[in-house]
């Protein structure tokens, strides 16, 4: 029979080190999903492979997510300590390798392996927190991850955008001190932390047909309408792939002893749910922050690095909003709520987006970034907390990265599903638009820009824009802003679904909730609280956990 190591008691100065090094880890793996994304132009500029551009950010995109369920279950097999230790070490390996690349090709290849390492920095450090924390308390210290991914999200583009006009090579040569902190740091601390070692099978079928199934579904969306259109056999091809191989796993893992993603906890209603939530919210936080920065960097003007600092704003309202939340889950005990008024939250900012036009006011702008700050700050971690609450210790990494996976995967689905809504109604847009717009200028200018694409001018060259004349800029802006009208409306209509998604969850209690209970007389817990007095389950497994061997 397997057993699972009592939660350890750490000192406040253990836990604070530990929550060090977790947050480095995570804020790695977030900081590097957009921080390429501004530099990306003075890169292809320096590498040459244009005809690669995309593969830059698609190799981490399908490296990370794809293996994001493996690092959960191989956490489950093996210990925290050595899987999180090596998730690190291939991030940082990585990232070396991509600062010294020579060509495209080079530099795909380490992006891929820094995805590699990404994958189970940030499911990992949900995980670990949650071996030495209750239900109760977590959610204090997810709601500083939320901060730290908050952070991310806008401090990526802001950075990439600095060390584009400086030397890019420090993009990935900045992880490799970060790196070698969380390192130095976790391997002290989580060694800690008990694990139980036990027999173990570790299904590679299901690894296999997973990444291979993820792979193919997000070429396909990636690739469709851009490289290839969307009914070539190429696209038809690797979506008919990844059903297969999607239905396969499926197979694989109903027969598998020791499954990577174990399909009884989606018998549980609040694992499916919110999975189910997690998926649409990442839909729309990845699909739809990334075109805010082409908003400002196309009609209002802003360099790269402007227009990171520009995203403050939205990093606030998530700060805040997700340090806030955390504190109120661990206070009330329950968290259904929070996911619900965050998706309302960000409904409301989708549809406040679809009112922005080329003249609207930065500090107008201002106001809607935070609004949609304040929704993902109020929904990101509180989902994390509910699958882990409904899963067993045992199942907690698995269950934990599966979270952290289909999260991902909404995002790589929204970035490739709303990339397509904007390329499809700005190409419609700019049709209307530019030819008028061409015909107002003298004959030589009409040549120059003719020469430069005419209609197919690419919104990736907002510099090349903003030095067009006056006539074709205000066209190109205001079919920009037409089309990211269509953008935030479909985001708006996803956001409906996870608010009726969130709006099922079960009203579940967090466990630990009479932790705070001062009738218990439990002994305080390093930050002052008391501890839940332990069952005879967990008094058995804490006696037995004394026997065996740390991380």
């Amino acid at each position: 029979m397997t057993t699972h190591a009592a939660r350890p008691v750490l000192t406040a100065r253990q836990l604070r080190l530990l929550m060090a090094g977790l947050m480095t880890g995570m804020l790695l793996a977030a900081l590097d999903q957009t921080i390429v994304g501004t530099a990306l132009p003075t890169i292809v500029g320096e590498l040459g492979g244009i005809d690669h551009y995309s593969w830059v950010v698609t190799a981490y995109l399908l490296a990370s997510t794809a293996s994001t369920p493996l690092y959960g279950k191989m956490a489950d097999l093996y210990g925290r300590r050595p899987v999180f230790l090596f998730s690190i070490g291939t991030f940082l390996l990585g990232s070396l390798l991509a600062g010294l690349s020579q060509d495209m090709t080079q530099l795909i290849v380490t992006r891929a392996v820094q995805g590699v390492g990404a994958g189970g920095l940030m499911t990992l450090a949900f995980t670990i927190i949650s071996d030495v924390v209750s239900p109760r308390e977590r959610g204090r210290y997810q709601g500083v991850f939320g901060a730290v991914f908050g952070v991310s999200s806008v401090a990526g583009p802001l950075v990439g955008g600095y060390f584009a006009e400086t030397n890019w090579r420090l993009i990935f040569y900045l992880n490799v001190p970060l790196a070698i902190l969380a390192i130095a740091v976790c391997s002290r601390v989580l060694r800690l932390v008990p694990f139980t070692r036990r027999r173990h099978a570790i299904d590679w079928l299901g690894a296999t047909l997973l990444v291979a199934g993820v792979s193919c579904l997000l070429l396909a969306l990636s690739w469709g309408g851009t490289s290839y259109p969307w009914r070539s056999p190429v696209i038809v091809g690797l979506f008919a792939a990844g059903a297969v191989l999607a239905a396969a796993f499926v197979f694989q893992e109903s027969r598998a002893r020791e499954p990577i993603l174990p399909l009884r906890l989606f018998r549980g209603r609040t694992f499916t749910l919110a999975n189910v939530a997690g998926f649409v919210l990442g839909l729309m936080m990845f699909g739809s922050i990334i075109f805010i920065p082409l908003y400002l960097q196309i009609v209002k003007g802003a360099s790269p690095t402007r227009s990171g600092l520009l995203m403050l704003p939205m990093m606030a309202g998530i700060i805040v909003t997700s340090i806030v939340t955390g504190r109120a889950m661990s206070r009330l005990g329950r968290y259904k709520w929070f996911p619900v008024a965050g998706s309302a939250v960000l409904l409301a900012g989708m549809l406040l987006f679809t009112r922005l036009r080329v003249e609207t006011s930065l500090w107008i702008a201002f106001g809607f970034m935070v609004v949609i700050g304040v929704g993902l700050g109020l929904s990101m971690q509180s989902l994390v907390l509910g699958v882990q609450n409904a899963v067993d210790p045992r199942d907690l990494g698995a269950g934990t990265s599966s979270a952290t996976f289909f999260r991902s995967l909404g995002g790589s689905f929204g970035v490739a599903i709303l990339g397509a809504v904007l390329a499809g109604r700005l190409d419609t847009a700019l049709a209307d638009r530019l030819p008028a717009a061409i015909a107002q200028l003298p004959p030589d200018q009409a040549a120059a820009v003719a020469a430069q694409g005419g209609t197919d001018i690419s919104i990736n060259a907002p510099g090349a824009i903003l030095a067009l004349p006056e006539p074709v800029r205000a066209a190109i802006q205001a079919a920009f802003v037409e089309a990211l009208h269509l953008v935030f409306l479909t985001t708006a209509l996803i956001a409906v679904l996870a608010v009726l998604v969130t709006l099922a969850l079960p009203n579940d209690q967090l466990k630990g909730a009479a932790d705070d209970d001062p009738r218990t007389g439990d002994a305080p817990a390093p930050g002052g609280r008391p501890l839940a007095k332990e069952s005879k389950e967990e008094a058995a497994t804490s006696m037995e956990a004394k026997s065996q061997t740390m991380l």
